[in-house]
């Protein structure tokens, strides 16, 4: 059986692909791709700033408007703790970009659109 993306069985409307893109946007930029992965795959589920500034080559304001960026885009959310900022993946965003990108099964005889 075929598998194609969701985009290919049924169109964004209007709204959800201005929506969907402003994510896209927001992760096209390798550095706030970076900041993301860093801030989806560390332990507990969330960083401090603290803890991702060192794994990219950029100055600390630099950082501050990528994740503000991402945070804007829905990306992520914060809470400041102390001094300290604490980031965490919006899970209901993460499903999002997945249901737009995950492939589905096709029913028999519908092809995929190449």
């Amino acid at each position: 059986m075929q598998r194609c993306s969701p985009l290919v069985r049924e169109p964004l409307c209007v709204e959800d692909a201005g929506e969907v893109s402003s994510v896209f946007k927001a992760l096209a930029d390798p550095i706030r791709l970076r900041l993301f992965s860093l801030i989806a795959s560390h332990a507990g589920g969330e960083a401090c700033v603290c803890d991702i500034s060192p794994a990219v080559d950029v100055a600390q304001p630099t950082i501050s408007h990528h994740l503000k960026v991402l945070k804007a885009a829905g990306l992520v959310a914060s809470e400041r703790r102390a001094s300290w900022v604490y980031y965490r993946v919006v899970p209901e965003a993460l499903a999002t970009l997945t249901a737009v990108l995950s492939p589905v099964d096709q029913p028999t005889g519908a092809p995929c659109a190449s």
